[in-house]
């Protein structure tokens, strides 16, 4: 029971004791005082009465007698009348049936009032004449008691109702502030920290609020400094101080993700010989003013165009990393950069289009990041060679399919539900048991399984991801895949989906309807949370309320604040692979660490992935994460339930 009721029950009872006492006694007072009335009322009748018949009892008149005594039942409650003559012992009784009418017969069945009879004797002189008795009823008392009764219990009645109302309207306003105690204290526990609570005006309330505000604060700023530990770690290990841009150690991480997942763009390498002429007359500062002034704008400017990773790898050299990028957005991010250095070294007094080369190379198939690096970098020294601006290495690779060929053979195979499956084990760190798995999907095209790594590029520029995910979800549900499994299984949503409203409303309603909800795991890239977090918070409540789970994917990739895990609030979250190659490359934990410490303090779980073997599980377990993911383990093929039944 809540403080409000066991107040408000304890109050109503009070009230209702009271109410009742004052009801007992007007009720025991009303009842004395109509039997003392009635009581003096009988004796007035009595002597009256007997002045009124003394004469017709001297001269005999009987007749006189009796139209007194019907005088007198006309004049009141009285049921009987006797008369007894003393001289003959004669005896005249008169009854008189008393009827009550406005009181309800139980009231008068509860005998509240006793039958009063009053006898006197009347005399002449000396002489006695007769004896008379007189019995009262009780009827008057019945009447009045009933009315008096009546309007105590409406008028209580009102007044209880009335001081309830009063009551519940006060103590909402004074327990208020506990009320948002409690929810206060309900956002600290899930590591959520709001605006402090008003303080009351109620001085036993006010150390309680005041205890909370604090403990909020604190605990806010708890996570601040974790984050800023992280940012400042990421300063100093992936940042050029200079350009305020990303080094050479992250752009060969990023680089190194993202040929390892579907996507499509390219690599534009920049040597700025002008910044050694601005070296030479201006020295470090002016460099570096150049540089900055540069990046800035590079910042600004290039993002709009299309996503990519602008990164100082050398003194005077930059790379641009296209993550997104067909062949005409990579060459209007060319030219855009070419006019962007051209006003830039101007203002520094160097002639436009010299003393700088770009160098571009656009992925293709089975390119490692040394291939994209080299490549880039031999069509920038074909630049510096031929003294031109900029260099286009062409692979002369050709693409399997057109766009609209591509297209159309996507829609095919999406709408039929072409789909095959394969999961990864995702295990536990310290009990070495899977915990969850993540699933992934081939689409046969032309009768061939077709990877998501070759197939995917195509489904995000040609906007097919919202339709390829609605029907992935309806085959994993149709042929009941995850009844094979004893975990949860994760699904990666597209980023069209997570843009789509539409989409978010279907996701509601397969998943009420979906038997299997409750082991489903949603995953949301972190690029997709920084770029557009109101609709993933979205959806992932959309998600959590109907019993399904949501983590974050590539959490740690991006170099912004992490302050989006408090507000998102995600079951769990998986480390970037570039964590793995930091270390790899002789980077120590502390980055790592730090970040794992801010979700372990937000109640969120860990998965580092990218492991490649024991040895690097076994160095990385020592930062007590969750769990963890990568090539240790081979994916598997899911068998449809049917099939599976007649495996076994």
């Amino acid at each position: 029971m809540t403080l409000f009721k066991e107040i408000n029950s304890l109050l109503f009872g009070l009230f209702l004791l009271v109410m009742t006492s004052l009801v007992y006694f007007q009720f025991t007072q009303a009842r004395d005082f109509m039997s003392q009335q009635m009581e003096s009322d009988l004796n007035n009748t009595m002597t009256s009465l007997g002045l009124m018949l003394k004469p017709h009892l001297e001269t005999g008149d009987i007749a006189s007698a009796e139209t007194l005594v019907n005088v007198i039942f006309e004049g009141g409650f009285y049921q009987k009348v006797t008369l007894k003559w003393l001289v003959d012992n004669k005896e005249q009784t008169w009854s008189n049936p008393v009827v009550i009418k406005g009181v309800p017969q139980w009231f008068i069945d509860l005998d509240l009032f006793e039958v009063q009879k009053k006898e006197s004797l009347i005399t002449s002189g000396w002489m006695q004449l007769a004896t008379l008795e007189i019995e009262g009823h009780p009827a008057l008392g019945y009447r009045e008691l009933w009315r008096v009764m009546n309007d105590t219990l409406m008028i209580l009645s009102l007044m209880f109702i009335l001081c309830i109302l009063i009551v519940r309207v006060r103590l909402n306003r004074i327990l208020k502030p506990l009320h948002q105690i409690a929810r206060q204290a309900k956002t600290i526990a899930q590591c959520k920290f709001g605006q402090d609570i008003d303080v009351p005006k109620t001085r036993e309330l006010k150390d309680v609020v005041n205890a909370i505000n604090s403990m909020s604060g604190q605990l806010k700023h708890v996570f601040s400094t974790l984050d800023g530990e992280i940012d400042a770690l990421k300063a100093d290990k992936l940042l050029d101080r200079v350009a305020g841009l990303p080094n050479r150690q992250y752009l060969s991480a990023q680089m190194h993700n993202w040929l390892n997942e579907p996507g499509y763009g390219g690599l534009i390498l920049a040597k700025f010989d002008c910044l050694e002429e601005v070296y030479a007359k201006y020295g470090y500062q002016g460099r570096d003013e150049i540089i900055k002034a540069l990046a800035g704008r590079m910042r600004l400017e290039l993002p709009e165009i299309t996503d990519s990773i602008i990164a100082r790898i050398a003194n005077t050299e930059f790379a641009f990393l296209l993550t997104r990028a067909e062949r005409h957005q990579m060459e209007l991010y060319l030219q855009t950069l070419i006019r962007l250095i051209n006003q830039e070294i101007s203002k520094a007094g160097c002639p436009p289009n010299s003393q700088f080369a770009l160098g571009v190379s656009q992925r293709v198939a089975n390119m490692t990041v040394a291939d994209l690096m080299s490549q880039s970098d031999n069509a920038l020294q074909q630049a510096r060679r031929d003294n031109k601006v900029s260099q286009w290495l062409d692979t002369g690779q050709t693409q399997k399919y057109s766009r609209e060929q591509w297209r159309t053979k996507l829609l095919e195979a999406i709408n039929n539900k072409q789909f095959s499956f394969q999961w990864q084990a995702i295990s536990g760190v310290n009990r070495q048991e899977i915990i969850q798995r993540e699933m992934y999907c081939r689409l046969t095209i032309d009768g061939q399984a077709v990877r998501a790594f070759e197939f995917m590029p195509f489904v995000e520029l040609l906007s097919l991801g919202s339709r390829l995910d609605r029907c992935l979800l309806e085959s994993i549900e149709q042929q009941k895949l995850l009844k094979s499994a004893d975990q949860p299984v994760a699904i990666n949503l597209t980023h069209d989906s997570l843009l789509d409203a539409d989409f978010v409303l279907w996701l509601s309603r397969f998943l009420k309807k979906s038997p299997d909800v409750g082991q489903m795991l949603f995953e949301i890239p972190e690029s997709a949370v920084l770029a557009a977090f109101g609709r993933c918070r979205y959806l992932a409540e959309t998600v959590r309320s109907v019993g399904a789970k949501v983590g974050i994917d590539q959490c740690g990739r991006q170099l912004g604040s992490l302050d989006y895990l408090q507000k998102l609030q995600p079951d769990y979250i998986k480390l970037d692979q570039s964590f793995v190659f930091y270390e790899k490359s002789n980077q120590s934990l502390e980055l790592c660490r730090a970040l794992i410490n801010v979700a372990r303090g937000l109640n969120i779980k860990v998965i580092i992935t990218g492991i490649e073997d024991q040895l690097q599980m076994e160095h990385f377990a020592s930062l007590k994460a969750d769990g963890y993911q990568g090539y240790i383990s081979t994916p598997e093929d899911v068998l449809p339930q049917t099939e599976a039944d007649k495996v076994l």
